[in-house]
């Protein structure tokens, strides 16, 4: 599969597409003042203890406290908190964890009263950014994903990703890393480790490590709230999860990010250093890749799939609602089961796509056509696992009911990407109401006696719809000819076909918008 990043920075923001195989299936918007992102570490203040939620309020600076349940204490919280006492403290030097003494697990049945009080300082991590009126979902079980690893302080446990399948490999790698990890820190191996070298597996865990130190260090003083250390953003975070050998370019219209991009790269995969790619075309980079039209097609109540086949896409408070529709996709040689079998498989993949693409999570209900052939429920259930398989995000899905609904729960770590694709009326601006097409020829004419009387510009050329157009130059003493008259300038009229009726524009004779 061939697979590129197209990345487009601008000033306040930096939008990252994902194409596979020329088909955009992920979009992301990093905002560049963004400071509640997935995995940032915060130094926070515990507001509020709600013992019947068995959860705490947490100040990390947000205007909404963060929410923090018992469950996402995490078993080592006592040492955590412990450690960050005595950083805070400032009496000593950074701790060195490997050296650190563990205190015993928290009952997962325990209560948070037990744990926490108000006031306290606590470190916690981003889990899950702040979405509509809800402020960010905390986690005080640290880690630090690297490219093969994820690292876990306060913890020796070591983990392997359910995906590496071979009970050989996997009880390799549990051996590669016990061998070379530190005390105090559990590892959770990912799937990309599979087949990798000691080297790189080492390389990978060091670099965790001098992050978690450089976490303590700016632990010392400080004062809650406050941010410790940032995540990576997230161009770094989709080439460390997604690069792979089918990951062929990547492009970017920035000089700046472009070098650190390579700067990245050379750090976990140097053979794919060429892959990034600077871009500096004056034709805006997502219209050379295609990419702006495949928004404008993708996002919004109906998606249209080739064939003919359509969703009807729905937002709730509670849940995602998801119609298939045959639309004219019907062949008149096959049974009804036959055509509604065609249209739910074709259907599927869109959905996957569709479900990536604006990150939808929660609860998604997908009303497919009626089948009454189990076998065939069978075979589009299979094929919707197969199509979520190349999702990162944590899904789950249930086979069709006997009413044809299909369940799917996905995670949500960041509010839902929506793009308003639907435009003002560039006539009437959203009103309903245009100026009076009967004064239109005059006022082309006072712009253009103000442009060449009292601007004196050389010449003019007038951009205008078609049939604008046609009226402007009929006959032999046409309405353009008694302008160049008129103003002793001459005056081209150009006919447009893209302008909407009322539409027009000036432009000098290097061919440069005059803007009035």
């Amino acid at each position: 599969m061939n697979r590129e990043l197209i990345i487009d920075s601008r000033a306040s923001e930096v939008d990252i597409v994902l194409l596979e195989d020329k088909l955009l299936v992920e979009l992301h918007k990093e905002k560049t003042n963004n400071n509640y992102a997935v995995g940032d570490v915060y130094l926070g203040r515990v507001k509020k203890i709600m013992p019947g939620l068995n959860a705490a309020f947490v100040d990390v600076g947000y205007e909404k406290d963060a929410f923090l349940h018992y469950l996402d204490l995490g078993p080592q919280i006592r040492s955590l908190n412990k450690y960050v006492r005595i950083a805070l403290d400032g009496k000593s030097n950074p701790l060195k964890l490997d050296s650190f003494h563990l205190d015993p697990d928290i009952e997962k049945t325990g209560k948070i009263t037990q744990v926490l009080a108000t006031g306290a300082q606590i470190l916690v991590q981003i889990a899950k950014e702040p979405i509509s009126t809800k402020g960010p979902r905390i986690s005080s079980e640290v880690s630090f994903a690297g490219r093969y690893l994820v690292l876990v302080p306060f913890s020796n446990r070591i983990s392997v990703s359910q995906k590496i399948r071979s009970s050989e490999e996997r009880n390799r790698l549990k051996r590669l890393i016990q061998s070379i990890k530190p005390n105090n820190y559990g590892v959770i191996i990912r799937t990309v480790a599979e087949n990798k070298k000691v080297a790189e597996l080492d390389s990978d865990l060091r670099s965790l490590v001098e992050k978690w130190e450089k976490t303590t260090v700016k632990l010392f003083e400080a004062k809650a709230p406050v941010k410790i250390i940032s995540e990576i953003d997230r161009t770094s975070a989709l080439l460390r999860d997604l690069l792979n050998e089918s990951f062929n370019n990547v492009h970017v219209n920035d000089a700046t990010l472009f070098e650190e991009i390579k700067i990245y790269i050379n750090t976990i995969a140097p053979q794919k250093l060429d892959i990034v790619k600077l871009y500096k075309g004056k034709v805006p980079i997502f219209e050379t890749f295609g990419v702006d039209k495949q928004i404008k097609g993708l996002f919004g109540k109906t998606v249209t799939i080739k064939s003919g086949v359509y969703l009807i896409i729905e937002h709730t408070e509670a849940m995602h609602v998801i119609d298939v529709n045959s639309g004219h996709r019907v062949n008149k040689e096959n049974t009804q089961e036959e055509n509604a079998m065609a249209v739910n498989l074709e259907a599927a993949a869109e959905i996957a796509r569709q479900l990536r693409l604006r990150d939808m999570g929660g609860i998604i209900v997908v009303d497919f056509i009626d089948m009454h052939d189990g076998k065939n429920r069978r075979e589009l259930y299979q094929r919707l696992m197969d199509e979520m398989a190349r999702d990162h995000a944590k899904h789950t899905i249930l086979p069709p009911s006997k009413f044809g609904l299909v369940q799917i729960t996905r995670q949500r770590v960041r509010p839902e990407m929506n793009i308003e694709i639907l435009e003002s009326c560039p006539v009437c601006e959203g009103t309903g109401k245009s100026k009076p097409s009967i004064i239109l020829v005059d006022e082309i004419e006072n712009n253009l006696k103000y442009l060449l009387l009292d601007q004196n510009e050389k010449s003019i050329s007038v951009a205008v719809h078609p049939f604008i157009f046609a009226y402007l130059t009929k006959g032999l003493i046409s309405i353009r000819r008694k302008w160049a008259w008129k103003y002793k300038k001459p005056v081209t009229i150009e006919s447009m076909a893209n302008y909407h009726m009322l539409e027009y524009k000036f432009f000098n004779k290097n061919h440069d918008e005059i803007k009035i």
